[in-house]
């Protein structure tokens, strides 16, 4: 079994912390605000925490647990000082997002599929495209599938990535049945073609009951053709859109059966603290985030370095 994700650890360290910025502003300097100096802790104190935390967005059932184990820290005595608090919340937090970390892992020598799903907008070809040059630099032959047929711009986009990454592109024209390019990339890639496939996949048709009959019918085609595939179902969500992803991820996992989240663009939004929701209330492993454009940006997702980005005080 293989997978990517190591490398230039440090500088991604402080790209994610960077990236993090407006998170750890908005989240924790807001937490601080409540719980530091030598205020008493009181009911007052937990009510204003929670207020705080359910603004940063990382949902009520989180918010509530976090309050709990607090409480009873302090019941158990272990907890005396208002700012011992924000160790709880890093342990609490850390905790969570430790359930949700999961590399994806590949086998060598063996066809894979990864169907790639997620509402337009949340950078999911980009997501591809980067996939596709890791991938590729592991020593896994790629290949892409433009099985968005619905917009002329998915595929270009996706035509300019398999040829940056140099990998092969399985297309058709515009408006043509997504799961006839599914059909066509799975034989390419059993004929010796590729041993990792990525499926591009439409975000938005006119219902959202269109979509997912389209990406059920993808998955039963795949499924046929390959069985065992789509080994991974890959959900992009963009990070920027807080409760939206969380709805979004609900909406996909119900109706396709999502087996890991990317979750793009923490660097461009004070909402990060969404993932703590998400990891809290779904239970699904998250694979890879993006913080930046670059390639370099995408990486397999690290609670610890997570958090301890997060909660870098000199950041």
């Amino acid at each position: 079994m293989g997978f990517f994700g190591n490398g230039d650890n440090k500088g991604f360290f402080d790209r994610l912390k960077d990236g993090l910025s407006k998170t750890r502003k908005f989240l924790l300097q807001n937490v601080d605000e409540v719980i530091l100096g030598e205020r008493k802790i009181s009911p007052e104190l937990f009510e204003e925490l929670e207020e705080v935390l359910i603004a940063a967005d990382v949902g009520p059932s989180f918010t509530y647990e976090l309050i709990e184990r607090m409480k009873e820290e302090v019941r158990r005595k272990d907890l005396d000082k208002a700012d011992l608090l924000r160790k709880v919340l890093r342990d609490t937090m850390a905790d969570i997002l430790k359930r949700s970390e999961a590399p994806l892992l590949i086998p060598r020598n063996e066809l894979f599929v990864i169907m790639v799903v997620g509402v337009n907008g949340t950078g999911k070809t980009t997501t591809i495209g980067k996939l596709a040059m890791r991938f590729q630099d592991k020593g896994m032959p790629v290949m892409l599938a433009a099985a968005d047929t619905f917009r002329a711009a998915a595929i270009e986009q996706l035509e300019v990535w398999s040829k940056r990454a140099n990998v092969p592109l399985i297309k058709q024209k515009m408006d043509s049945d997504p799961s006839a390019v599914v059909y066509d990339a799975v034989h390419a890639a059993q004929a010796g073609k590729a041993d990792v496939v990525i499926i591009d996949t439409a975000g938005r048709l006119h219902t959202k009951v269109n979509l997912m009959e389209e990406l059920k019918k993808m998955k039963r085609i795949l499924a046929r053709e390959l069985p065992g595939a789509p080994h991974e179902v890959l959900l992009v969500l963009d990070a920027t859109t807080g409760q939206n992803a969380v709805t979004q991820a609900k909406m996909f996992t119900e109706e396709i059966g999502v087996t890991g989240l990317v979750l793009t663009k923490l660097d461009g939004t004070s909402k990060g603290g969404v993932i703590i929701r998400i990891a809290h209330e779904l239970h699904l492993p998250i694979r890879y985030i993006g913080v930046g454009e670059g390639i370099e940006d995408l990486r397999r997702f690290k609670s610890e370095e997570f958090i301890d980005a997060l909660f870098e005080q000199n950041g």
